[in-house]
């Protein structure tokens, strides 16, 4: 509590407490859709088994507008991301630096979990449990990992895609969203091929949105600072802020409905914005036009809600417990999965799992009691492995000095061939885990690729972030108190 009253006291005065408080709310969304949505039941074998329960409520479709927030997750991501590049170059910080500084962040918290469930299902394997089995357990407990595949890609073009919106500003996710629409027309009537670039496209385009939100907020500090104290104009380039007055948030608002009815009524797109099994088009993976009509309109809103907000977190409580849930938010989104598994675990070890079916009385009922206890096995997996990201955060500047330092231009070139060479594997390793099959026979759980090629990438990282290849070595020293 201590630390968590030091961290709130030593908040710069124009820090945008919002963007912490969105991402906090989207990641205890994503998390508490997961677990709501989850239908326990048995296979032939009497063995526990889940599903999600959309592709049986259609009624519940509509309500997927309101509970798929990635979208506001990666305009957070767009603004924070610019933010600490623009923070980074400001302090004589280059582009390879600020990745690497990044990766402190996300990479080792994931580190941590694949390396945890490969030595579990090692453990399973050895007991004599099938390959097969523990893939799929393994498999479950991964899906979260999908949604890194497309973040860290988006990072790691943060910036060379910063550039184009100092040069472009709003064109580019105009831009990016017509190859979302090529996409979706490939989808529709063929080839498919011309949607696999919607996988990053999608998401860029919501990135490239916070980019212009951030300029908003600079250009709205810079106008509020006294005479004497504002600073220089940018030498990173002109800004383009984006609109944020309330008459252009209702716009957008009433725009992003307007076109999210059009393209679910009457257009081909389905109402649901998450994955259910058999629709005739997938709105989220890759994300498609209606996807990004939705994040239109939660931009709106997010822009209509802000000052509102703003002014409450200016009271210490809750803003101590926005710091406290993004000192561990990557941790709370990984192993939330991981806590159902072991719940249900547990419950059928002693003979307590409910299966009712789903949308009957007993499985509606069984939502709140079986919500509190993920709640508390979660809490548990966080008190564990929350540290090792509350240190990451810490600590993710240490040796930033000696990596602006790095030497000439042949070293800064190869050190930034290495750096991206890291995330490439970190990615490389990530994805194919995401399109192994479930039933795919693994006696670790994770397909040897994704283990080799992850490993080595984060192993590349983690030597590159400890400042070999520098000409000083990092000296040490923890991150900014508000560093998270």
């Amino acid at each position: 509590m201590r630390r968590l009253r030091q961290l709130a006291e030593r908040t710069p005065a124009r820090r945008e407490r919002y963007v912490d408080l969105l991402r906090a709310v989207a990641i205890g969304m994503v998390v508490a859709g997961h677990w709501g949505v989850t239908v326990i039941s048995r296979d032939a074998a009497g063995r526990p088994t889940g599903h999600s329960a959309l592709g049986d409520l259609p009624w519940a479709y509509p309500l997927t507008w309101v509970a798929q927030v990635l979208p506001v997750f990666f305009l957070v991501g767009g603004f924070a991301n610019a933010a600490s590049l623009t923070a980074s170059r400001a302090r004589g910080g280059d582009a390879t630096g600020w990745l690497l500084d990044r990766s402190a962040r996300l990479v080792p918290p994931t580190t941590v979990m694949l390396l945890v469930l490969a030595a579990g299902a090692g453990g399973a394997y050895l007991w004599g449990a099938g390959e097969a089995r523990i893939r799929t357990v393994v498999w479950f407990a991964t899906i979260p990992l999908w949604f890194l595949v497309p973040y860290l890609a988006v990072v790691v073009l943060t910036p060379p895609a910063h550039a184009l919106h100092r040069r472009f500003g709003l064109a580019v996710p105009v831009a990016l969203a017509g190859l979302v629409a090529l996409g979706d027309l490939g989808r529709l009537t063929g080839p498919g091929v011309l949607a696999w670039g919607s996988y990053l496209a999608g998401w860029l385009a919501v990135h490239q949105l916070g980019f212009a939100w951030y300029d908003a907020h600079a250009a709205a500090g810079a106008q509020n600072a006294p005479p004497g104290g504002r600073p220089a104009a940018s030498p990173n380039g002109p800004r383009h802020p984006l609109p944020t007055s309330r008459p252009a948030a209702v716009a957008l608002l009433a725009g992003g409905l307007g076109a999210l009815l059009l393209l679910t009524g009457v257009g081909p797109y389905p109402v649901a914005m998450l994955h259910v099994p058999g629709q005739r088009l997938d709105n989220a993976s890759p994300p498609s036009l209606a996807l990004l009509a939705l994040a239109t309109a939660q931009l709106g809103l997010v822009l209509l809600l802000r000052d509102r907000a703003e002014r409450w977190l200016r009271r210490p409580g809750p803003w101590q417990v926005v710091i406290a849930v993004n000192s561990v938010v990557l941790t709370l989104f990984l192993w939330h999965l991981t806590a159902a598994l072991l719940l249900v675990g547990l419950l059928d070890a002693v003979d307590l799992l409910p299966t009712p079916a789903v949308a009957t009385a007993g499985w509606l009922a069984w939502r709140v009691p079986w919500l509190l206890l993920l709640a508390v096995v979660l809490a548990g997996l966080v008190a564990v492995f929350g540290p090792v990201e509350a240190r990451s955060g810490r600590r993710r500047r240490a040796g930033e000095e000696a990596r602006r330092r790095a030497g000439d231009g042949g070293r800064r070139r190869a050190r930034t061939t290495l750096v991206v060479a890291g995330y490439a594997a970190v990615v490389a390793g990530l994805l194919v885990n995401t399109v192994t099959p479930k039933a795919a026979p693994e006696p670790l759980g994770l397909p040897a690729p994704t283990l080799v090629a992850y490993l080595a990438g984060a192993g590349l990282l983690r030597v590159l972030r400890s400042g070999w290849g520098s000409r000083d070595r990092p000296r040490g020293g923890g991150g900014r108190a508000t560093d998270w």
